[in-house]
């Protein structure tokens, strides 16, 4: 049966809100788990021992795993079905959870963030994809917003949860881990009931994600606004409770945390209010908000402001939460069913590609300079990217 015929066969009957959020529900819980580390990285840092630009090292295998799955989640969830992918995500993120709860070296961390990198890239392909499928033509624009929502809520709970955690519960490390391995548990039954579309295989399936030829432009539009979003929000998400703790002056655990939930919060809450926004409008508002983020970081480094840091963290998660739903939209508005995984790994390949690699040498210029230099030199960066990002976008077609 062509993909076509089986999504059709999948919304044969009436298509609820329900189904389609609950279609998301992977999302949400995969999504948690790449961020319930965050507040917890000063902890393993001064139990282990390592430093800032080992920490960076650390988070980037997270960026190392998704691009690792995605050149073959995509193309093997279009071929063989979105179950085909999900399960197999949700099982390393169960894994995963096991090694963060029993670290003790850099080396089980490193193992740690490299499984959920795995399981977030084979959910982002796969699971946005399954959403859509739920969705079908009728529902394809809450579709949208309910997989880019719900990463966005993952993002935001996973470290609010973990902070509130490392600062209220004893042995922090161990129990958080816990009830997130019971959150994924519960999406397995979930998994096993979406729509398993698939389409007759063609060519390589471990090849870089691409999309088809007549959808290079909208990719390449979706990318002027995701990849400084997804950059802006990866700095603060390494460095941000280093930059708490060594310049703003506080090592409380809820702050950082709390410092991630509202910058996704912000991320997540966005995106119902501009969900009918076109998409050129979303995509360059999403720039300019991203690039007044990075400058409000740079103030806030001098000026020693924690208050100034959580506006630039509302203002960059506001960035990356249009962006993420405006290239997801265009994508999912233009792109057939039988290349929509492919072409969803291929945005967040790109994306998390710039995310990994310049938080990273930020991390090691801080090592060799001064945290406050690095940040500022990685916020300038990002900022300038997002405006010539924006300019593409508005000469765009």
């Amino acid at each position: 049966m062509g993909a076509a015929n089986q999504v059709a066969a999948a919304t044969a009957r009436p298509v609820r809100q329900w189904d389609v959020w609950r279609a998301a529900w992977p999302l949400t819980a995969v999504f948690m788990l790449s961020n319930v580390p965050t507040p917890l990285f000063v902890l393993w840092q001064h139990r282990i021992g390592f430093g800032t630009g080992t920490l960076t090292v650390v988070f980037a295998f997270y960026i190392g795993g998704l691009l690792l799955a995605l050149p073959v989640a995509g193309a093997v969830s279009d071929r063989y079905g979105r179950r085909t992918v999900l399960f197999p995500a949700a099982l390393s993120a169960l894994l995963a959870c096991v090694l963060y709860a029993s670290a003790a070296s850099v080396a089980a961390l490193l193992v740690a963030r490299l499984l959920t990198g795995l399981a977030v890239g084979g959910t982002v392909a796969a699971g946005m994809a399954a959403v859509a499928d739920v969705g079908g033509p009728e529902r394809r624009r809450q579709a949208s917003l309910a997989g880019s929502v719900a990463m966005g809520t993952g993002l935001a709970t996973g470290p609010l949860l973990s902070g509130l955690f490392a600062q209220l519960l004893p042995a922090p490390t161990v129990t958080v881990f816990v009830v997130e391995g019971a959150l994924l548990l519960s999406v397995l039954p979930v998994i096993r009931t979406l729509p398993n579309v698939r389409r007759a295989g063609v060519g390589s399936w471990l090849r870089p994600p691409s999309v088809p030829r007549r959808n290079r432009g909208d990719l390449l539009v979706g990318l002027a606004a995701y990849m400084p979003g997804m950059t802006g929000t990866s700095f603060l998400l390494a460095l941000g409770p280093t930059l708490l703790a060594t310049l703003l002056g506080t090592g409380n655990r809820i702050v950082a945390g709390g410092s991630a939930f509202v910058m996704f919060g912000a991320s997540t809450g966005v995106q119902f209010f501009v969900s009918r926004w076109p998409t050129r409008r979303l995509l360059g508002t999403a720039t300019a908000a991203t690039a007044v983020g990075m400058v409000l970081v740079v103030l806030a480094v001098h000026a020693a402001s924690v208050a100034t840091l959580l506006v630039a963290a509302v203002c960059a998660g506001t960035g990356q939460g249009m962006a993420q739903l405006g290239g997801f939209s265009l994508l999912n508005a233009r792109v057939t069913t039988a290349r929509l995984a492919e072409s969803n790994a291929a945005l967040s390949a790109w994306g998390y590609l710039f995310a990994g690699v310049l938080p990273v040498a930020t991390g090691y210029l801080a090592d060799a300079t001064s945290v406050g230099l690095a940040a500022s030199v990685l916020g300038l960066s990002v900022a300038a990217a997002a405006a010539v990002g924006g300019l593409s976008i508005t000469r765009s077609r």
